[in-house]
């Protein structure tokens, strides 16, 4: 999909407007010991401070942080340890000049995160959690909406679908017009297919070339999080998630020109580079 078939946007974060005429580049901060790709390294405040910081000097135009990881197998962390790992990181972050994003599935915990300055609200379970959907209502948070087969624990032991894109667009439809009969305003919402969450390989390629229908289906804005992810180290047989830089960034490219707004990623500087190479092509 081009650019002029995409639907045009401004997404609402909180006090902030995200144009999305060319892709925005999201920045992951894993304040975590087990995420798959940097687990542990940013688990201390300072350390996850640091490395947000340099996320933004590199070109991030919105950061992720994340105090649970949802990595296959991953185990569910208390609310009391997941509030101390992010909130200090987003309480220190908030002056940065760029919106912050909660990544998480407790309503406590999105409550806190917007009040300490988070601006959107990203949650694997599509706000499918009690409590979820009227905590992110009753904030200016933007949400973005996830589709998970399964949980964390049990998502890759065996999916199934009969059409995956068709479920994947019908489910992320569902959760829309849920999000629309509490409160919350289409300019707040953005629609994530997840993958690596409850999809094998071929789901994964299917999803990837068909985010155009899911664009089309929702009329809304695409987020892409396919950085270092296994699919791409059994695509590749990279399997150090470190090395699926070239594989994450080639990834990016086919999402936004199939219709991808925001770019979940790790690579900030190399994601960015393709960006400004592809949009410069559109504009042309």
């Amino acid at each position: 999909m081009t650019e002029s078939a995409a639907p045009k946007h401004v997404l609402c974060c909180g006090r902030y407007r995200l144009e999305l005429s060319r892709p925005q580049i999201m920045g992951i901060v894993n304040v975590t010991p087990d995420s798959f790709s940097d687990g542990g390294r940013y688990v201390a405040t300072d350390a996850a401070v640091e490395h947000a910081r340099a996320l933004i000097a590199a070109g991030a135009d919105i950061l992720d942080i994340g105090g649970e990881s949802t990595r296959p197998g991953a185990e569910p962390v208390m609310l009391d340890q997941e509030l101390a790992r992010v909130l200090p990181v987003i309480e220190a972050l908030a002056g940065e000049g760029v919106p912050l994003s909660i990544d998480t599935y407790k309503p406590e915990v999105m409550r806190a995160a917007v009040a300490a300055g988070a601006s959107m609200i990203n949650d694997v379970s599509a706000l499918r959690q009690p409590g979820a959907l009227e905590a992110a209502a009753q904030t200016n948070a933007a949400v973005c909406l996830m589709h998970m087969q399964g949980t964390p624990q049990t998502m890759q032991a065996e999916p199934t679908y009969a059409d995956v894109v068709a479920e994947v667009a019908n489910f992320l439809g569902e959760r829309v017009a849920a999000c629309e009969a509490a409160g919350i305003t289409r300019d707040r919402i953005v629609v994530d297919p997840g993958f690596g969450f409850g999809k094998t390989t071929a789901h994964n390629i299917a999803l990837l070339r068909g985010l155009g229908k899911i664009t089309a289906a929702t009329g809304l804005p695409l987020l892409a999080g396919l950085s270092r992810k296994s699919v791409l180290g059994r695509i590749t047989t990279r399997q150090k998630a470190t090395d699926r830089v070239a594989a994450s960034v080639a990834s990016a490219l086919i999402a936004v020109q199939n219709g991808a707004r925001i770019l979940r990623v790790h690579d900030v500087d190399a994601t960015l580079d393709m960006a400004h190479v592809w949009h410069a092509l559109e504009v042309a």
